[in-house]
């Protein structure tokens, strides 16, 4: 039976302050670190989201969204669809509220996502990638019950995300470009309200990966596009097929562009980010800063959203030693 959504509408600043307070004894406000280049180089400051309890910023859309459940759909449980960051969101959130939760997983996800999801409490459902997307798509998967808590395309969970904008703008009130990684949308499109609606003028950049950039493809041609040479790579958090025509209508008023980043400059921004600050991101969590890098943000100060710190260590390795 399809699903009767609700339309889609802007993230109110009233709303955005309510899920701050909501969310306050569960997620971390993160540090805004001056990511020291030399005169070279554009003024960069990095949003460490990878030290929220679960090393990712999923945490702050899960919470308002579980916090936000009448007490029915918490007796039914919740579920959700995951490569790892929303699973983990999702279900600390659930144990936290002392509610039953399930993740779609999307099999080739980090080890170290689906250990955690498990470590969480979650009952993990292993699905292929395709399979995953089609389920976003419907918002439903056979046999599973339950409250589904939309990844990203949900007004609380999006709400929850926005909260980060307020302390970027209090933390760092010269700032002229915010860059958030693009997956579903529900990060940039929560960060872009808040700054908006508070700082206009202060332009809101997505960066997505050479191998699966749709949002950059759908603001060229003003129009939510599928990305046909989507290929999969270790940005797993980030990118995807296409841009969901609801996403898409979120994002349009919010945020002002994508810039594109190839596999070897992400690497790059992710050694850079171990050897100047000692960060450990995950290669969604560093498309910004190398969007950052390219200059296309303008010299700054640019906030670049660390969105998360869910890899493999040996696979960290790996790939900082392969960045030249």
């Amino acid at each position: 039976m399809p699903v009767t959504l609700e339309a889609v509408r802007p993230i109110a600043l009233a709303e955005i302050r309510e899920a701050r307070a909501r969310i306050a004894g569960i997620v971390v406000r993160t540090p805004l670190l001056r990511l020291e280049l030399g005169p070279d180089y554009p003024d960069i400051r990095l949003k460490l989201e990878n030290l929220q309890p679960i090393n990712a910023y999923k945490l702050r859309g899960a919470a308002n969204a579980v916090a936000m459940l009448s007490e029915s759909e918490r007796a039914r449980g919740v579920w959700t669809i995951s490569a790892g960051n929303a699973g983990q969101g999702v279900a600390y959130a659930a144990r936290t509220a002392g509610v039953p939760c399930t993740v779609v997983a999307i099999e080739t996800a980090p080890v170290s996502k689906l250990e955690r999801m498990k470590a969480l409490g979650a009952k993990l459902i292993p699905v292929p990638y395709d399979v995953a997307w089609k389920a976003l798509d419907e918002r439903s998967f056979p046999g599973v019950l339950g409250t589904f808590v939309h990844p990203f395309d949900d007004h609380n969970f999006i709400a929850g995300h926005a909260t980060m904008g307020l302390e970027i703008l209090e933390d760092a009130p010269d700032t002229t470009a915010v860059i958030a990684a693009i997956g579903g949308g529900g990060l940039i499109t929560g960060v872009g309200s808040a700054i908006k609606a508070l700082r206009p003028e202060i332009r809101t950049w997505g960066a997505e990966p050479e191998t699966a950039a749709p949002a950059a493809l759908s603001f060229t041609r003003g129009s939510p596009q599928v990305f046909t040479q989507w290929t999969a790579s270790f940005v797993d958090g980030a990118g995807g097929k296409s841009v969901f025509p609801r996403m898409w209508e979120r994002m349009k008023p919010v945020v002002d562009g994508c810039i594109v980043v190839t596999l070897e400059e992400t690497k790059r921004a992710m050694r850079l980010m171990a050897e100047k600050a000692r960060v450990i991101s995950e290669g969604a969590g560093a498309l910004p800063l190398a969007a950052a890098l390219t200059g296309k943000a303008g010299p700054g100060p640019i906030v670049a959203i660390v969105s998360g710190g869910n890899i493999d260590l040996k696979k960290f390795f790996e790939l900082v030693d392969e960045a030249n």
